[in-house]
């Protein structure tokens, strides 16, 4: 079961409030602040691959997101994710790539960079 946002201590939340991560989907570009998403929107963290990640993706979407391929750097401080999520699927395939670095002094990980994927063939050959 993957952490939760309550888990954090206060000071950690006001941190990860703080951060911004940069977005380019359906042509809105950021930097984004994770204080909006975390006001406006119910985001939680995921289970991927074994690590919590803290997504700009709202949890009742969850469901809805198939994850493609995980690539940890050598010395486990980034994730770089490649994603499907059908929840607005439109019949093209949109894919999300999510580059995620461990939050400083903690054992989980947030998207630093989420931008839309377009790739052939459902993203199943291309993420391979």
């Amino acid at each position: 079961m993957a952490m939760q946002l309550t888990d954090l201590s206060p000071d950690v939340l006001a941190r990860v409030r703080a951060l911004r991560w940069d977005r380019i989907i359906e042509k809105h570009e950021g930097p984004w602040r994770w204080e909006s998403w975390i006001d406006h929107f119910d985001v939680e963290f995921m289970n991927i691959g074994g690590y919590d990640v803290l997504l700009p993706v709202e949890k009742e979407n969850h469901a809805n997101i198939t994850i493609l391929r995980v690539i940890v750097s050598e010395d486990r401080s980034s994730l770089t994710i490649f994603l499907k999520d059908t929840t607005y699927y439109t019949g093209m395939f949109a894919g999300f790539l999510a580059v995620c670095d461990r939050f400083p002094g903690e054992d989980w990980y947030i998207a630093i960079v989420y931008h839309e994927w377009f790739a052939p063939n459902d993203g199943e050959e291309s993420a391979r």
